[in-house]
């Protein structure tokens, strides 16, 4: 079946009970040094657990017959806050497996949630064959993080929230890690609004699979490698991509540095790496908007201790570059 916008407005009916209408907040490009162009910041860090991912987790755990075995995700952090924080509100056991790259913040959101945390490989592609080897072992429910048809519908209602909430946009950032995001995002859309993905320039995982017109291998580093470093991009999502997404532009770990800042000295929005790329783009000149274009940006995740308040706004704590 297609992922349609008839098919995420029904999705929207289901989870609407279960998550955050997320507000947005219109600034002018010039108040961080831009052109004066109105840019349109779609707040998803004020969503429950501090990302996107719930309204995917909500889909999946409603949508979907759950065994008694429960449900297993494999995660870099927030998708798998995501599930423990639904199987909690669902009274559903969860078993989350992460890699050591995962953030202690949401590793402790995890347990906190209930769910079993199992810490396992180095890389979020270790921690998925994990699971699925929990899978076969005990039967549990795999919910995908980002290449499952229920967490693609769930993903877009974000963009239907954005629709009604800035009708008039030209064009819209998003984040991308495996894809699932912008992958619903484009589904609403379907070339009413531009979408332009962005990802750090090590974990091109999209901008590679455009290139190939297949997913490829791609690397896995970045200070946003916890939620922005798959080995590669969903198979669901890509033709979804290839039709409906413009092209992909890639943001520099130092360019997603300034833009946590930039947010947090600007608006105080304290956002993680991940949730500041697609604003990166538009900051560093990675997406240079034209004059007049209406840009909206998603900020997709805040789970992070970014802000050191004793030394001052700008003193920003982001993990170190991964050794790949």
């Amino acid at each position: 079946m297609a992922i349609d916008r008839a098919r995420i407005e029904e999705t929207w009916t289901v989870i609407r009970p279960y998550v955050r209408v997320t507000p947005v907040v219109e600034v002018n490009g010039a108040d961080f040094g831009l052109p004066p162009v109105p840019v349109v910041l779609k707040l998803e860090l004020l969503q429950h657990t501090g990302s996107f991912k719930p309204r995917g987790a909500f889909a999946n755990l409603l949508l979907r017959k759950l065994p008694d075995a429960g449900v297993v995700a494999a995660s870099g952090g927030n998708h798998g806050v995501a599930v423990a924080y639904a199987a909690m509100r669902l009274g559903v056991r969860a078993r989350v497996f992460v890699p050591t790259v995962c953030a202690p913040a949401k590793m402790q959101r995890i347990r906190g949630y209930g769910a079993e945390l199992v810490v396992i490989g180095e890389r979020y592609a270790d921690s998925l064959a994990a699971s699925e080897a929990w899978v076969q072992e005990s039967g549990a429910l795999p919910v995908h993080a980002y290449d499952q048809e229920e967490t693609l519908l769930g993903q877009g209602t974000l963009a239907r929230e954005i629709a009604g909430q800035a009708p008039d946009l030209d064009v819209l950032l998003v984040a991308v890690g495996g894809g699932g995001l912008i992958g619903g995002v484009a589904s609403w859309y379907r070339g009413d609004v531009r979408v332009v993905a962005v990802e750090p320039e090590g974990a091109p995982t999209l901008f590679e699979a455009l290139a190939a017109g297949r997913p490829v291998d791609a690397e896995a580093g970045s200070i946003a490698a916890d939620s922005l470093a798959p080995r590669r991009v969903g198979s669901l999502m890509l033709p979804i991509a290839q039709q409906h997404v413009e092209r992909a532009v890639l943001a520099s770990d130092e360019a997603i540095r300034r833009a946590q800042a930039a947010l947090w000295e600007t608006l105080r929005v304290v956002a993680e790496p991940g949730g500041a790329a697609a604003f990166a783009a538009l900051l560093d000149g990675a997406y240079q908007p034209a004059a007049g274009e209406r840009v909206g940006v998603v900020v997709c995740g805040g789970n992070t201790g970014a802000v050191d308040f004793e030394h001052g706004a700008t003193a920003l704590r982001t993990p170190n570059p991964i050794t790949r």
